[in-house]
């Protein structure tokens, strides 16, 4: 009886790794095909003449929160000050 149950529980936790794993290999198919997508998308633009490099800038500045933005702007005014560049 013992063995019974054994066999059961390794069989469901063995069921239950596999969904695991087998949901994140989907998600990282899924994130591949996505980088595929943004990559292509930035092909575009720089085939349109826009710098991508410039563009990735913007996008990172989008995602950040303002007060963090306002923040990471007033460093970067100060150590160019202090370096004499503005």
């Amino acid at each position: 009886m013992d063995n019974d149950v054994i066999d059961t529980t390794t069989t469901v936790a063995g069921q239950e790794l596999r969904q695991f794993i087998e949901r994140f290999e989907r998600l990282d198919a899924e994130k591949k095909d996505i980088a595929d997508a943004q990559k292509e998308v930035m092909a575009e633009a720089k085939g349109r003449g826009y710098d991508t490099k410039v563009l990735r800038k913007i996008i990172s500045i989008r995602k950040m929160d303002a007060n963090d933005l306002a923040e990471e702007e007033a460093v970067l005014d100060m150590y160019k000050a202090a370096l004499n560049m503005i």
